[in-house]
């Protein structure tokens, strides 16, 4: 797993901004650092600038799929830990994004669990400090 900063960053992809809200609302009061990206295009614009140490990203966006962007993203960072959420699950699960990069995948149905959600992060990616 990559090195983290005092605080790690998660960068969230979501295109339903109510949701994206949501989700940054809940990342922040647990301590985390959150940038939300409207589409997969400019989450990857925003991870060219500074990667961050887990995305969080929806399959199904405008410009750049969820898919693409974690090819992209694992491109740069083999390790990056990604974490999908999506009202669309694919038939063979978390398995079908781990082809990509060796970081961790978990997946996620929406809507999603917030406080299963919160779990996960922390298994995938300890608060440090």
């Amino acid at each position: 797993m990559q090195e983290h900063a005092a605080t790690p960053r998660i960068l969230v992809a979501e295109d339903e901004i109510l949701a994206a809200l949501a989700i940054e609302d809940e990342l922040l009061g647990e301590g985390y650092a959150v940038e939300v990206a409207a589409d997969g295009q400019a989450a990857l614009e925003a991870a060219r600038r500074r990667m961050p140490d887990l995305l969080l990203t929806d399959l199904r966006m405008p410009r750049l799929d969820g898919i693409g962007l974690i090819r992209a993203l694992r491109g740069m960072a083999p390790l990056l830990p990604v974490v999908v959420m999506t009202g669309y699950v694919p038939s063979d699960g978390a398995a079908a994004f781990r082809q990509d990069g060796e970081g961790p995948v978990a997946l996620f149905s929406k809507p999603v669990d917030m406080d299963a959600l919160i779990l996960e992060l922390r298994r995938l990616l300890p608060l440090v400090g």
